[in-house]
């Protein structure tokens, strides 16, 4: 069975999550191309060394240029900061390297259009890395309302809600400086690109981007708290979308409710492994939200376990994202959300900061 050698840019949070991903893989899929751990790139030797030996790669680096160049390390994986997705992910295109690049796809929007041109010229494989659209009860969603089991898609209200930052006295911190560390730029294009995978392409919005604590212990706050967003999909749906790191008592609060025509669907992160569906049929006293619990009938579940309502969880979205990317190289076929896909979110969130400078609606083609 064909190996591929994998180099990690970055061991923390991501970096461990992916890599224990490409571990596990390969038995959880049976995939046709099997991971192997090449190589892990960190900012010194010494937590490079420490992440190599914790995860089992072969060796270690704090020079991502060595990693790229490695020609044993032949996919590449960025899990490190923004601002340098756009220069290994450019090295690694120019050498017909695939990348797995963590979101937002770059520092900028400007970092965006250079890394999707790199990526269609170079022809290879490229994924960014939305994970929560891959739990198995969200992809049954989507097929939900590509199968028309919801008629006429009307209306979609989507959140991203967490409470890190919901006391005032919480220390400043690198989150709380930089526009691509705020909630627009960290939580935002999760529920963004959950929007667009659940309800297609955007056309216009309407925004509030706000910093509600402007002053924290140990320094000023530079970038946003929370957002609102309305929003007018191409298909005509109304929508409406919030963003949050400072909702007090949520944690993993990812949830959007959708309406239609024939039905509707809820669902909400912290209870992933279910999903609330209406149907409008049968006699009224009968009609309800049915609960559904994911089980081996729902995509990319059975590989886990074959037992019904015994659930999947976060680091399980993280290798059905590493077995996409694996069969996209393997295929030569792209999978969602390739670069571009991830692009299209930064076009919506500009479009969002404009509108709320701007206090006014914001075509998202004018992005």
């Amino acid at each position: 069975m064909p190996e591929i050698g994998i180099g990690i840019v970055g061991g923390g949070y991501m970096g461990k999550a992916h890599s224990v991903a490409m571990s596990a893989v390969g038995a959880v899929f049976n995939t046709a191309l099997r991971p192997r751990l090449e190589m892990i790139c960190a900012s010194s030797p010494e937590s490079a060394e420490r992440y190599r030996a914790a995860y089992g790669f072969k060796r270690a680096t704090e020079d991502w240029q060595m990693l790229v160049n490695d020609p044993a390390v032949e996919a590449v994986v960025i899990a490190s900061p923004q601002e340098t997705h756009r220069q290994i992910a450019e090295a690694a295109f120019a050498l017909g390297k695939p990348v797995l690049c963590e979101k937002p796809l770059g520092a900028s929007m400007a970092d965006g259009e250079v890394m999707v041109a790199a990526a269609e010229v170079s022809g290879v494989t490229n994924m960014v890395g939305f994970n929560y659209v891959r739990t198995p009860a969200t992809q049954f969603a989507r097929k939900l309302i590509a199968d028309g089991e919801l008629g006429d898609v009307t209306w979609f209200r989507g959140e991203h809600t967490e409470d890190f930052y919901a006391d005032p006295d919480a220390p400043a911190t690198w989150r709380t400086t930089g526009m691509a560390n705020g909630t627009i730029g960290d939580l935002a294009p999760h529920m963004v690109n959950g929007a667009l995978a659940l309800m297609g392409p955007i056309a216009e919005v309407m925004a509030e981007v706000e910093t509600v604590h402007e002053t924290r212990p140990g320094g000023k706050v530079t970038n946003d708290d929370h957002a609102q967003i309305m929003c007018r999909f191409e298909n005509g749906a109304m929508g409406n979308i919030y963003v949050s790191r400072i909702s007090t008592g949520r944690k993993m609060g990812y949830a959007y409710e959708i309406s239609g025509t024939k039905g509707a669907l809820r669902f909400d992160q912290e209870d992933q492994n279910a999903l609330w569906f209406y149907r409008r049929e049968g006699p009224e006293a009968h009609r309800g939200f049915t609960k559904i619990l994911t089980g081996p009938a729902h995509p990319d579940y059975e590989p886990f376990c074959q037992g019904p309502g015994h659930g999947t969880g976060y680091q399980d979205q993280i290798i059905i994202e590493a077995k996409d990317f694996l069969e996209a190289i393997h295929t030569g076929q792209p999978i969602w959300p390739t670069f571009r896909d991830g692009h299209e979110v930064n076009r919506v969130l500009a479009a969002a900061l404009a509108s709320s400078k701007r206090r006014q609606w914001q075509d998202i083609h004018d992005f």
